[in-house]
């Protein structure tokens, strides 16, 4: 006779099961029927049915029930992860103010505007193109690109960088790149790009799940059926199995791997530093040799005033007369004395009180200034004149400057290091990194100085292109085994040699296409710092998913090996799929804080 008790158990286990399992019995099916049979969903659906059929009605239903659960917290663990990226990347805006027939502002899509447009950026509105401001002075936020929380302060005939935050004064800016090939666009392009460049941890798990579930279900099937054949007791041999096929599900590797490089790219994203894919990430954990670009990288890549030493009068003076002289010429030497008089006097340059001026090529020039002679120029041009200079213990260009053929001091010119740069190479030795390397095209004495200055392992100076080239395939040889060498330069001059590194990092490259394009890792800063914290979020990153793979296949083989034997039963079964995937997600989470310490 039926048992009525019996029936009831079951019919309400079988509403409970389709009500729970019905989305996943059917993604299993339209799985199979799409040719991808051993999937999560078809292990779960044959353990929940077995368990069904031999009467583990509550177990059966369970499994469907925590997996569901299980899934349900996948689902919004990676949610979390790619809403946080969003929102770091949230930098392209819906609109732009053009003016209107009657002088009214009106409001237009960014892929509408032509380059030369004038617009106009009201305070708190997003930059909406790149472009050059021709009207009125502000603080941007730039931490969307840069990571900086620092303000920028800008002001007439600077650049500004779709994506930035306007967050003052109003802004009239002349467009300078369409939609399509602004900073903002070009970066959100990036970051979508990045996942298409696996690394080998990533293309492992891929291989792994697609031979690893066929090979586990077919031990399943043998656990279920050749035990059984030869002492009996099929209920219990069929149970082992199907503990056994819920234990074997890969997803914990399959879902937290990507998770880990995603969450990798999307932290360093929130500090200004773009990666363009998870095997790059992975290159430079593994950089113990990072070579640097002078220019530009290590220093301003600017001529900046660095003494004056006069003889006989103020240092402000003998500025002025030598900025006077050179005030008629476009030189880069003539620009930094002029900026260096504008910082210090807070005037700008006097153009009428120079009555003329003679230039000779290679020396310097003559100007007649307030009805004086006034010459500045190198030792050459105080050699033509008789007036007797002499050099300086700073290393840097000389600009000596006599009045009336009488010397009266000279002022150094030299290319500023950058304020973080020393500390740049200090976290990067310690951080692991072993060998620090600048090139440079620079005389050598300047090298030797900045190469000494920073505590540099090694520099090579007088350098055309070709030759960084042949030094950084000298310095590929001699790495060691599983180690890479990160070149890092402005992305512009640097591009064959970005190209031969193992990674190529362009610096300071905001509005370069060259930068984006040469390099496989973009640093939206001017700093060097950044470097080192790249570095810093890829050995974590990558730890994050060594941590993975260890969890995930530890805990696996040894529930296999406890379901095998009947050690373990459903409720462990569940934790190691489930629980072991859970904690695998959170702990990829933790790739998206990142620490600047």
């Amino acid at each position: 006779m039926f048992d009525i008790k019996e029936i009831a158990v079951l019919a309400i286990a079988l509403v409970v099961y389709a009500l729970v399992g019905g989305k996943i019995i059917k993604k299993a099916l339209r799985n199979i029927k799409n040719g991808q049979v051993f999937d999560e969903n078809f292990l779960m659906v044959v353990a929940s049915l077995g368990s069904l059929i031999l009467g583990e009605y509550a177990e059966g239903v369970m499994v469907m029930l925590l997996y569901r659960i299980g899934e349900y917290m996948q689902n919004r663990a990676v949610g979390k992860s790619r809403r946080a990226i969003a929102d770091l990347m949230d930098i392209r805006p819906d609109y732009a103010n053009v003016d209107g027939e009657n002088g009214e502002l009106v409001q237009v899509d960014p892929e509408d505007l032509e380059v030369g447009t004038v617009i106009t950026v009201k305070p708190g509105e997003r930059v909406p193109v790149d472009g050059i401001i021709i009207e009125g002075s502000s603080r941007l936020d730039t931490a969307a690109l840069t990571g900086e929380s620092v303000p920028r302060s800008v002001g007439e005939g600077d650049e500004i960088y779709s994506g930035v935050i306007n967050l003052n004064g109003v802004l009239r800016v002349r467009v300078t790149k369409p939609c399509s090939e602004s900073t903002a666009t070009r970066i959100l392009e990036l970051i979508e790009e990045a996942a298409d460049s696996k690394a080998s941890a990533e293309n492992f798990i891929t291989k792994f799940a697609r031979y690893y579930t066929p090979i586990v279900c077919g031990l399943a099937l043998a656990l279920a059926v050749i035990p059984p054949i030869i002492a009996g007791s099929w209920s219990v041999w069929i149970y082992r199995a199907l503990t056994f096929l819920v234990v074997s599900c890969p997803c914990a590797l399959v879902i937290s791997i990507p998770l880990g490089f995603f969450g990798g790219i999307g932290g360093a994203s929130s500090k200004g530093i773009l990666i363009k894919g998870g095997n790059y990430l992975e290159a430079l954990s593994m950089a113990d040799t990072v070579v640097f670009d002078k220019p530009g990288t290590l220093t301003k890549g600017i001529f900046s005033v660095v003494a004056v030493h006069p003889e006989h009068m103020e240092e402000e003076q003998l500025l002025e007369l030598a900025t006077l002289a050179e005030s008629f010429s476009d030189h880069p030497i003539s620009r930094s004395l002029a900026d260096e008089y504008k910082r210090v006097t807070r005037k700008k340059v006097d153009k009428a009180r120079v009555a003329s001026a003679e230039e000779f090529a290679g020396e310097g020039i003559i100007a007649i200034v307030d009805g004086k002679k006034v010459a500045a120029g190198n030792s050459k041009l105080m050699k033509r004149i008789g007036a007797e200079s002499h050099e300086c213990h700073l290393h840097g260009t000389t600009v000596h400057v006599s009045i009336d053929d009488h010397y009266e001091g000279h002022i150094i010119i030299s290319d500023v290091v950058k304020e973080d740069s020393k500390s740049a190479i200090e976290k990067l030795k310690a951080l692991g990194v072993k060998k620090t390397v600048m090139l440079t095209g620079d005389k050598a004495y300047i090298a030797s100085d900045i190469a000494a200055d920073l505590n540099l392992d090694e520099h090579h100076a007088e350098l055309m292109p070709q030759d960084k080239v042949s030094i950084v395939e000298t310095l590929l040889a001699k790495k060691a085994e599983n180690r890479t060498l990160a070149f890092v330069g402005d992305g512009i001059n640097d591009a064959p040699v970005l190209a031969r590194a193992d990674v190529g990092i362009a610096m300071g490259s905001m509005g370069s296409s060259a930068a984006v394009e040469a390099a496989d890792i973009v640093l939206m800063n001017d700093k060097p710092s950044d470097v080192a914290l790249a570095v810093k979020i890829a050995r974590k990153t990558m730890g994050i998913v060594y941590q993975n793979i260890v969890l995930s296949i530890g805990i696996k083989v040894a529930v296999l090996i406890l379901a095998a034997f009947g050690i373990a039963n459903m409720w462990l079964a569940i934790f190691a799929d489930t629980g072991v995937c859970m904690l695998a997600i959170l702990n990829s989470m933790r790739c998206l804080r990142i620490s600047d310490k």
